[in-house]
């Protein structure tokens, strides 16, 4: 077994752990935006800051496995692999994305949201999307 294996299961695996994060938490904004009552609101702000800091630690893991990755395969590699900076640039969405989730469970935290829960609905599939063509370059590497 290689570096490079235990990188890449490494890598995946706390990908999954980032994911399932990142799918279920703008679903709690779904259902917070929606609650009228101030005892499930406070459970709701609890539940939000506790899976957001919890999946963070994975979204790093993430990116550090996938640097070795990139570092063990060489710049060579890196530079030819016109796919791969497409995923990186979707991935550094997905960071925006992850950080854009901090500014919202502050909002519900102060009671600042304004958002509706259909906003949140739209804001729960983009991970989705994403996740949809970084894998297809990953596995596909149409270019």
């Amino acid at each position: 077994m290689t570096w490079l294996l235990i990188y890449k299961a490494l890598h995946i695996a706390f990908m999954v752990a980032w994911f399932a994060g990142i799918f279920y938490l703008p679903r709690l904004f779904v259902y917070h935006a929606q609650n009228p009552s101030a005892e499930v609101d406070a459970q709701f702000k609890v539940m939000e800051r506790r899976l957001l800091y919890f999946v963070t630690p994975f979204a790093i893991l993430t990116a550090v496995f996938g640097a070795l990755l990139i570092n063990a395969y060489g710049s060579a590699w890196f530079a030819a692999s016109q796919w791969l900076h497409w995923k990186l640039l979707l991935v550094a969405f997905l960071y925006v994305y992850h950080g854009y989730c901090f500014k919202l469970v502050a909002d519900f935290k102060h009671n600042r949201n304004r958002r509706s829960s259909r906003f949140f609905r739209f804001f729960n599939e983009t991970p989705v999307i994403i996740l949809f063509a970084v894998v297809i370059l990953a596995v596909v590497k149409p270019f």
